[in-house]
């Protein structure tokens, strides 16, 4: 079944001039240079400290030399002036436009509906679905906002402005690194040297991870404990499905917040890293306790 949703608490910001890749590439996580039409990726763009500044989509337009940045609607004001005082000499120019984003899943809609749309598929995940920019809202987005929030907290997709903790959340906290959100090979933009360290050095003490409860999930910022020891907090949710920044070693634990039962829900693309950092800590651990 294909689900299609108007997403209007997104935006979109136009960057254009000669130098808008190489402008990019030296400010965001992701290489710009693998941008191309029907190709986006997914980037971050870092405080110079590496903390989480905002995200977003970064889409070629097919018919003009432009770079489309698919960004929340609250952080686009801040991302033009951000952006903005790194130009310099730069030939860019940066703007907020009057194009509207949508998401599909679980198929693409018609032909005629996407007719006019900038389509590509959504770099985090084959299951995310598609990304389409559109000069309007369109009459066939049956699903609404609601669904595709179900639907990326099903499958672990983190929502920047309502998952990561402004000038606080590293990268790696947030999986940009295993949702395709990073290039190791890059070469340098700002705050990467934080966000190296971190990989490398395997430092990262807590996840967002799918969780879900019986009953609904409190507010972000309420702490998930184990037996009585603080171990996260919740992040983004709806209803009874929700993410948690939890340590790794605490996703077998009995865990609670607000006195309901909160069970962990870690989808095939995390078991891996999140078994090799669940084992790290906890020997990490044992040995600072002997």
């Amino acid at each position: 079944m294909t689900y299609f949703a108007h997403l209007t608490d997104r935006a979109v910001i136009a960057v254009r001039g000669e130098d808008r890749v190489r402008f990019l590439q030296g400010l965001v996580s992701n290489d710009v240079d693998a941008v191309e039409p029907g190709k986006a990726v997914w980037a971050a763009l870092l405080t110079p400290q590496g903390r989480w500044k905002a995200d977003f989509f970064i889409i070629a337009d097919p018919d003009e030399p432009c770079l489309l940045l698919d960004c929340a609607a609250s952080q686009s004001a801040m991302l033009v002036e951000t952006l903005s005082k790194f130009r310099l000499r730069s030939d860019v120019s940066i703007q907020e436009t009057r194009l509207v984003v949508h998401a599909a899943w679980g198929g693409l809609p018609d032909v005629a509906t996407v007719e006019n749309a900038i389509v590509v598929p959504d770099p985090r995940l084959p299951e995310a679905g598609w990304r389409l920019l559109m000069l309007e809202p369109s009459a066939a987005a049956k699903a609404d906002a609601v669904a595709y929030d179900l639907h990326r907290l099903v499958l672990g997709l983190p929502d920047g402005v309502r998952d990561c903790e402004p000038e606080k959340t590293l990268l790696l906290e947030a999986n940009f690194d295993l949702l395709n959100g990073i290039s190791w090979t890059k070469g340098c933009y700002m705050g990467q040297e934080l966000t190296a360290r971190t990989h490398y050095r395997g430092l990262v003490k807590r996840r967002l991870v799918p969780v879900a409860s019986e009953a609904v999930l409190p507010a972000p910022g309420t702490l998930v404990t184990a037996d009585g020891r603080e171990v996260g907090q919740i992040r983004s949710s709806h209803d009874h499905c929700g993410l948690a920044f939890l340590r790794p070693e605490a996703v077998s634990l009995h865990l609670e917040a607000e006195d309901h039962r909160i069970v962990p829900r870690v989808p095939t693309w995390f078991t891996t890293v999140l078994a090799a950092e669940k084992s790290s800590q906890t020997a990490g651990v044992g040995e600072a306790s002997s």
